[in-house]
């Protein structure tokens, strides 16, 4: 244990010198004396006094020597300290390696090498809201220093591909001047915070949840310690419009709900809590649909006021305790396992200055079924004579050229803004009646729709083996071929969500698709060629469901007739108008084996 006895030598210190010094002492004592929930690192002796074995350190109350590698490096050097690691690569033209790959996704530049050897940029894009400016300025970059496209996630994001080494900074400087940032886009970060895409002008909306989505966007910015999380975290705001935000596939969910006059539960103290007549938060925990999970509701109700603080303080509790020691269980879900929910409560209640209240969701009124695909086709607004329109992107895929379009088609029709959404579309606000066919005609000549019943509407597919090392599949070209073949083949009057994702981690969340395939290697008469594993039946919001898989190990090439006798069967024996998913759950796996393969 440090000493805060200063003894005097020579001339003796000043007072101001004695100060520091005592100052730093205590700051040394309260480190060794941190206890595993006191801070980052820690440092205690693992013998008694007197011995001279070294002191062991701690991070976040694991010992140093059982954290992952990827903990060890943000131990040495704060995530946030890397840029002149990027310098020193975009100086010398060059390629990272493991550590300074793993450090350069805090700034949101990727190196996705062995796929293409070269960088890829993830943004920050709140709430999915920009403008048209910066839509022609992320063009700009990707036609002078990517591929000359953007690709947008199913995060309401963009993400641009094969930069150069040499021009990461230009990238990475040009970004900041459009308003923009990519910092924290990749590894143990919050990611983009995602909002309900129509929020402020969803005539069916509770509340606009853009301001929320911005606030916390900008307190993650301005925390340090929130970059040294144990893995990624999503958290989504659902304002209950009629386009649903997919709250339930995040680690963190705030859903909009109408409550009348009541009384809660303080889970500090189990007090009466009031609760006035108004709009509220129920806050929803742990999804990762790629591990089969939806995000379960907590019982917490919250107060619109306190949604930062309670997102903050819940981000706080996984940074604090969740699991350094293996990084496929570094999720909340697994947290939230092994401590329990309402253990995971009460330490978030620890870190606010007011009460969670308890509620019972039976006594909260939701929003109405959130639109089948109303992030496609033209759609009336709550600003008289006022639209907004879904634009098809397939597998959210745009030119620079296409950019420009859609730039100049908001700010001559419109109010010169887009909402990104998690499908990998856009939308276009503010469209007068007026001017809605004119805009209609414009798309389709940049090589864009708006048709909701047409495959590619309901197409998903994550970046695939063409730029992602993990998959196994080119998907977004095979979801391509497989929109242009069933489009020719089986006219929809309903519309089908297709999800195509390249290996296990699902980042095209391939269990909530109406059809499901994830991506793997498959042996064809010797030869080892690029498959699916195929499931049906998922859904998410008020529909959710987990997809089940019903074909495993298929041939892409096999799948297209596949899909289009799956497709033919469903038009033919459905209950009249039953939608694709609800007739998958009222048939057994064996059963739909059976009718699909006839």
């Amino acid at each position: 244990m440090a000493t805060l006895e200063i003894q005097e030598h020579g001339g003796g210190f000043s007072v101001e010198q004695k100060e520091y010094l005592a100052g730093f002492l205590e700051g040394v004592a309260r480190r060794e004396r941190a206890t595993a929930g006191d801070g980052g690192v820690s440092a205690s002796s693992s013998t008694g006094a007197g011995s001279n074995a070294p002191s062991q350190e701690f991070v976040f109350g694991t010992p140093l020597a059982d954290v992952t590698k990827q903990e060890r490096w943000k131990h040495e050097e704060h995530p946030l300290d890397g840029w002149d690691r990027i310098l020193a690569h975009a100086e010398g033209d060059k390629f990272p390696n493991d550590e300074d790959t793993y450090r350069m996704r805090n700034f949101g530049v990727f190196f996705v090498g062995p796929a293409q050897n070269s960088f890829m940029l993830r943004c920050r894009i709140p709430a999915g809201e920009l403008t048209a400016v910066q839509l022609r300025g992320l063009g700009e970059l990707a036609e002078e220093f990517g591929n000359g496209t953007v690709t947008i996630t199913t995060r309401s994001n963009f993400q641009i591909r094969q930069i150069a080494a040499r021009n990461l900074v230009n990238v990475l400087t040009r970004l900041q001047s459009l308003g923009l940032t990519s910092r924290g886009s990749g590894v143990d970060n919050v990611r983009n915070i995602t909002a309900s895409p129509t929020a402020g002008f969803d005539p069916q909306e509770l509340i606009d949840t853009r301001p929320f989505a911005h606030a916390l966007h900008h307190y993650i910015l301005n925390h340090r310690e929130l970059f040294n999380l144990p893995r990624k975290f999503n958290i989504a705001f659902e304002g209950g419009g009629s386009i649903d935000t997919l709250a339930d596939t995040n680690d963190i969910g705030f859903v909009a709900v109408k409550v009348g006059s009541a009384s809660g539960e303080s889970l500090k103290d189990g007090s009466a809590v009031a609760i006035e007549p108004g709009i509220y938060f129920r806050v929803e925990l742990a999804g990762i649909t790629g591990h089969r999970q939806f995000a379960r509701d907590s019982g917490i109700l919250v107060k619109p006021s306190e949604l930062l603080s309670v997102a903050v303080a819940m981000t706080r509790v996984f940074l604090e305790k969740g699991d350094r020691t293996d990084r496929k269980k570094a999720r909340l879900k697994y947290l939230i396992d092994k401590i329990g929910a309402e253990a995971f409560l009460v330490e978030t209640q620890k870190k606010l200055g007011f009460h969670l209240v308890k509620f019972g969701a039976e006594k909260c009124t939701t929003r109405p079924p959130a639109l089948r695909h109303g992030h496609i086709g033209v759609y009336r607004q709550k600003q008289k004579g006022k639209n907004y329109i879904g634009v098809v992107v397939p597998v959210g895929v745009m030119t620079s050229r296409q950019m420009h379009r859609l730039a100049d088609l908001a700010a001559n029709y419109g109010s010169g803004h887009f909402r990104v959404t998690p499908w990998q579309n856009v939308l276009i606000p503010d469209i007068a009646d007026a001017f809605v066919e004119t805009v209609k005609r414009q798309l389709v000549r940049t090589g864009l729709h708006h048709e909701a019943n047409n495959i590619t509407g309901g197409l998903v597919a994550c970046t695939g083996n063409t730029g992602c090392k993990f998959a196994a599949t080119d998907t977004k070209g095979q979801a391509l071929a497989l929109a242009d073949y069933l489009n020719k083949r089986v006219p929809l009057d309903h519309p089908i969500n297709i999800h195509l994702t390249g290996c296990p981690n699902s980042c095209a969340q391939h269990y909530i698709g109406d059809i499901g395939l994830q991506g793997v290697k498959v042996n064809a008469g010797g030869d080892s060629v690029e498959g699916y594993n195929i499931v049906f039946g998922g859904g998410y919001g008020a529909d959710a469901a987990v997809a089940r898989e019903v074909f495993k190990g298929i041939a892409f090439s096999e799948i297209p007739k596949l899909l289009e006798r799956v497709l033919k069967v469903y038009l033919e024996r459905r209950e009249a108008s039953e939608a694709f998913a609800a007739f998958i759950r009222r048939h057994e796996v064996k059963q739909l084996q059976e009718i699909f393969s006839s």
